[in-house]
Formats: C-alpha cells, sequence, structure tokens
C-alpha cells in the first residue's frame, strides 16, 4: 500500500491559494439510532475525548453505551431537529458563507470552506478537496473559544494525521483559542443586551447563568487549561454587563459518567436556584458559537422544564452567536490577524506575473 495519496499534477507558475477551515465539534446525519450510533462510535473512541485505558473504555463503549445511549440521543436531536438538518450544521455552514462574503468585501481573495471532526463533512475530506483545487496555504480555525485538549487538540490531530499522509504538504496554521477576544466578548455582550431589551433587565434576586460545557476535574488537575479560559470568558462578560458579583453564576453541563467533573453543575444550580426562591434565571452558553443539541435540548428545553418545575417563574435560553452580525464582524476580524503575513491571491498574481515578465526580459537579453 502507498505511504502517500495520490497527488494532483503540479502546476509550475501557479500562484498559491489561501483558504480557511472553520472546524466544529460533529452532527450525525439524522435524529434516528442507527446514524447515532454511527457518530458517537466515532467521537467516543477519541482517546482525547475519553482518557480510559483503552481495552477497559472498549469493553464499556462497544458493551454498554452503544447499545443503550444512541436511542436516547436520537430521541433528544429529534426535538431540535429542522427541516434543513442538525442545528449544528446549519450554523456552521451559514457562518462560513458570511465569512466568505465579509472577507470578500475587505479584498480578500481567499476560499472559506467548513468541516466537522466527528462525521460529514470529514475534516480530512475537506483538506483533500482544498488542495485538490490548489490550496496551498490553509487556516484551520476550530469553533471553540475556550482551548481544550478534548476540542480543538482533537483538530490539530486530525489534520497533523492528515499531513502524514501527503507528499506536498501544504502551509498550515491552527486558531488555538479567542476565549478573552474583545470583539468575541463584545458580541455576548450585545447578545445579552438585546435579549434584555425583549424581555426586560434582570430585577433584584434574578440571575444570568454562564454555563459551559463541562469536562471531568481530572483534566483541570493534569492541566487543561479549559476552565481558566472560560472562568475568564465569564467574568469579562460580566464586567461589560455591569453585573455584580451576586447576579450571575459560571456552570458547567453536560457531565457523563460517575466521575467529578468541573462544578459547579448547572442543572442543580438551575434547580437549587427555584428551590431557594429565585423568580428568572436567563441563561447563556458562551463556549457554543452555533446552537446545538446541548444549548437547545439541555437548556433550552431540559433546564426550563427543571426550572420551573421546582418552583422558579421564568426561563430565558439567550440563543448562540450564530449569524449574528457583531459576531461575524469578529470572526472575520479573528481570521484576517491569523493570515497575517499571507498575500491575497490577486496581490500574489501581481507577484508572479512581474516575476515572470522579468524572467522573460532577463532571458530575451541573453538571447
Amino acid at each position: 500500500m502507498p505511504r502517500f495519496n495520490p497527488e494532483p499534477p503540479h502546476q509550475h507558475g501557479t500562484a498559491p491559494g489561501t483558504a480557511i477551515v472553520l472546524v466544529n465539534l460533529g452532527t450525525p446525519e439524522a435524529p434516528t439510532a442507527r446514524a447515532l450510533k454511527r457518530y458517537l462510535r466515532q467521537f467516543l473512541s477519541d482517546p482525547r475525548v475519553v482518557e480510559i485505558p483503552r481495552p477497559v473504555w472498549w469493553l464499556i463503549l462497544n458493551g454498554i453505551i452503544l447499545n443503550t445511549r444512541p436511542k436516547k440521543s436520537a430521541e433528544k436531536y429529534a426535538a431540535i431537529w429542522t427541516p434543513e438538518g442538525s442545528p449544528l450544521k446549519v450554523h456552521t455552514e451559514r457562518q462560513s458563507k458570511f465569512l466568505a462574503g465579509y472577507l470578500g468585501e475587505r479584498g480578500h481573495h481567499v476560499t472559506v470552506a467548513w468541516a466537522m471532526r466527528y462525521g460529514a463533512p470529514s475534516l480530512p475530506g475537506v483538506l483533500d478537496r482544498l488542495t485538490a483545487a490548489g490550496s496551498t496555504r490553509i487556516l484551520l480555525l476550530p469553533l471553540y473559544p475556550q482551548y481544550s485538549a478534548s476540542t480543538t487538540a482533537t483538530v490539530s490531530d486530525e489534520a497533523c494525521n492528515w499531513l502524514l499522509t501527503r507528499r506536498n504538504q501544504p502551509e498550515i496554521r491552527f486558531v488555538r483559542n479567542f476565549h478573552d477576544d474583545p470583539n468575541y466578548i463584545e458580541a455576548l455582550e450585545q447578545t445579552v443586551r438585546k435579549h434584555w431589551m425583549r424581555h426586560g433587565p434582570l430585577a433584584s434576586g434574578d440571575q444570568l447563568i454562564i454555563s459551559f460545557h463541562g469536562l471531568p476535574r481530572r483534566n483541570l488537575d493534569l492541566g487543561d487549561p479549559y476552565y481558566c479560559e472560560c472562568m475568564k470568558t465569564g467574568r469579562l462578560l460580566a464586567e461589560r454587563l455591569n453585573l455584580w458579583l451576586e447576579q450571575y453564576r459560571i456552570c458547567f453541563q453536560s457531565r457523563f459518567g460517575k466521575a467529578e467533573w468541573l462544578q459547579p453543575y448547572t442543572a442543580p444550580t438551575l434547580e437549587a436556584l427555584a428551590k431557594a426562591g429565585t423568580r428568572r434565571v436567563d441563561v447563556i452558553c458562551p463556549g457554543f458559537v452555533a446552537d446545538c443539541l446541548e444549548t437547545l435540548e439541555e437548556i433550552a428545553i431540559e433546564g426550563k422544564a427543571s426550572f420551573l418545575k421546582c418552583g422558579g417563574k421564568e426561563y430565558h435560553y439567550i440563543p448562540a452567536l450564530n449569524e449574528d452580525q457583531r459576531w461575524l464582524a469578529a470572526l472575520t476580524a479573528l481570521v484576517e490577524r491569523h493570515l497575517a503575513g499571507w498575500p491575497s491571491k490577486e496581490k500574489v498574481d501581481s507577484v508572479a506575473l512581474a516575476t515572470s515578465a522579468q524572467q522573460a526580459k532577463a532571458h530575451g537579453a541573453r538571447s
């Protein structure tokens, strides 16, 4: 078997092309148990995602989880599925199209694509397509504002594994995080303020819950910076909203298994607040720049039901940034910073033409 994948024919004198790839976590192809089983097998088989000895985890995954969880997860996905498909897929694709337009308006001649780390379109497949079309410079932007080994690093792993199969490798850059990017924080702030304009500001005793996806506590102890970056994002957002410490809480959702995860947990916090007499909570999930299962089902549906059942009176989920114009402008500025030093294709073409003309003139002089 060949060590390297086949390469497209090399064309001398071709100007280098630049591409940006937005990478999100992934989604099943359909809200069915069969599709969920395929998706979960790929996702939960990643050693970055589950750091349990492989033989032990293989037995748990294949003997228990993949025989019980797909049906339950499929029911949850069905509750949020849209005619266009998974919300995460829909928003990620739209963001890539808007980003291409914003960059084009600013004079950048680049290709913008999107990929999923798990599921389709796969990152290796997208990279194959881009390089076949002439992209020799690729910027990978994982859509995780806060870095974690179980999310951001898996994108780097997959890209580097793909590079191992290439004889003619492109130049690749990675965006590590943007948890404290001022434009990203401002976009979050304005999302909350628009929500308050529609529903009224928080009254005395009301709470803003800033909920992030959870991680096992062990990851923090081993040096993963995710918790610290989440705390900084939450603090910066609260400061821009002029909130007192008593008016907001930073929590962590989506706990899985019996091990201790990052605390405080979102679901028990919502229940405790309701039982203690908190009338209203607004919940925002800054770690997700596109709405997905964890925001629309776990927070907007399950969270609301739990809060109201325990005595709360008013519950609001504040949607993710999705196609918000401030977020798209922030995303554009983020990409521009990381493209620094890579000229647009138009400029490269001009340089290439000038160089060719000089070479032709020199050749004529020698003749």
